[in-house]
This record gives C-alpha cells, structure tokens and sequence, in this order.
C-alpha cells in the first residue's frame, strides 16, 4: 500500500510527509560534506514515501528546490535572523528555514504563507529544540513580509463622462 492508497493519509499529510523526508535529507546535506549520490537519495525517499510517486516527486522538488536555491535564500535569512548568523542557528532549524524559505519564495505550486510558516512550526518543534518553533516562525514571518509583492491586476477603468453639462 502506498500512501496514496492509504485512507488514513489524506493529501495534506502526504505533504507534510514530503516535506519531513525532504528536511531530512536537506540535514543530511548540510552535515556531511560528502555528497551522496542521486540514487540513494532517491532511494531513501522512495523508503521512506512507500513508493508514492506524487509524494516522493514532491519531496525531490522540495530538497533540489532548496539546494538549487540555497545561494539566495542564506543571504535572505541572514538578514532577517537578527543577530543570528546561518552557522550558529541549530541544524534543524537551519534547515527548516532553508526549505520553508524555498517554499516562500520560490517554490511554483504556490503554497499559502500560512499553511507553510504553520509546517515549518510543525517541523521545527519536532526535529529541533524547545525554542525552535518560535524562532523559526518569527524568522519565516519576516521573509513572509520581505518577498516581493506581485504586481496588482489592472482594474478596468470606468468610462468618463466626456459630454459638457
């Protein structure tokens, strides 16, 4: 049974497993200098998805998203992590900030701020220390706030009313 055909994973949870898989392979990265080949990173998410397709191509968007984007996103997190510098920030929150950011920023299916500040919390608490959900939302809420604002649609003008009274 994958998760897809499991009744007790809805969508929504399937997500949030992606992402779970997705951090921890972004953890592994970011800890071991010696980069692992594709096929067992691969291998590691299919384990650990039990082979559902959707879920595991999410997860893998997620993770080479974030590393495809790490070079922009560090910069963005270290300028609103105040005096926090990227080094000293405990792994998995690093981490969680680095996936939530690519989430945020670049990520083209678009998730509502909400639902992925609300993950990251959910991530944070987990995987990091007692403080680590606060931080990471008080962090994720300033990218949030920092990303740039998509142009407004041009509203149609009303007609003028060009005849003299």
């Amino acid at each position: 049974m994958t998760l897809a055909t499991n009744p007790g994973y809805p969508r929504m949870a399937r997500r949030s497993r992606a992402r779970e898989v997705a951090l921890q392979l972004l953890f592994q990265a970011d800890q071991n200098p010696t980069p692992v080949p594709r096929p067992a990173i691969e291998k590691f998410a299919r384990e650990r998805l039990l082979d559902d397709d959707e879920t595991v191509a999410y997860c893998l968007a997620l993770y080479d998203g974030t590393l495809d984007k790490k070079a922009e996103i560090d910069p963005r997190l270290t300028a609103v992590a105040t005096n926090w510098r990227l080094s000293r920030m405990h792994p998995a929150d690093r981490n969680v900030l680095r996936l939530a950011s690519y989430e945020l920023l670049y990520d083209p299916a678009g998730q509502p701020v909400e639902v992925v500040i609300h993950e990251a919390n959910e991530l944070a608490a987990r995987f990091g220390s007692a403080e680590s959900a606060r931080f990471v939302n008080g962090v994720l809420d300033r990218v949030a706030k920092s990303r740039t604002p998509e142009p407004a649609a041009e509203l149609p003008t009303a007609p003028t009313d060009t005849q003299p009274t």
